[in-house]
């Protein structure tokens, strides 16, 4: 601090993430706190350990958290997807057991109207081979 008595200030630049500063501000705060603090090097420096434990603690708290939450939604992902393959499966099986059906169903009514037509074509011979002997004793 300057002789005239004036008070420390703080700069913040904006921009990047912004977490990362804060946790690294309350870091330097803290330890700034501890080092003006009234206390022996000793006590000082135990207390910085301590802090710096506290917040490795918490740290690897949050990281195991963040895992564990991360492990989850890939778990879900995976069984959501999963289920929607199994879905699309079912739907194509049922799609090719319809495409079968259909064609079996086609095959049947083409074979009934091949003999529709075959019973036609000999009706018409039948018949053709009938009325001329007909007309020509009516005449």
């Amino acid at each position: 601090m300057s002789e005239r008595g004036e008070s420390p200030y703080i700069i913040v630049e904006k921009g990047g993430s912004g977490f990362g500063s804060f946790v690294l501000g309350a870091l330097l705060g803290a330890g700034v706190a501890l080092l003006l603090a009234p206390r022996s090097g000793e006590e000082t420096q135990a207390e910085l350990k301590a802090q710096a434990r506290k917040w490795k603690g918490i740290a690897e708290e949050r990281v195991r958290d963040a895992s564990r939450a991360l492990g989850q939604r890939v778990d879900d992902a995976r069984e959501e997807l999963h289920s929607r393959v199994d879905d699309v499966r079912g739907a194509i099986d049922s799609g090719r057991q319809a495409a079968r059906d259909a064609r079996g169903d086609l095959e049947r009514r083409l074979e009934q109207t091949k003999a529709a037509y075959r019973a036609g074509i000999d009706a018409a011979r039948t018949a053709a081979r009938e009325v001329p002997g007909d007309a020509d004793s009516e005449s």
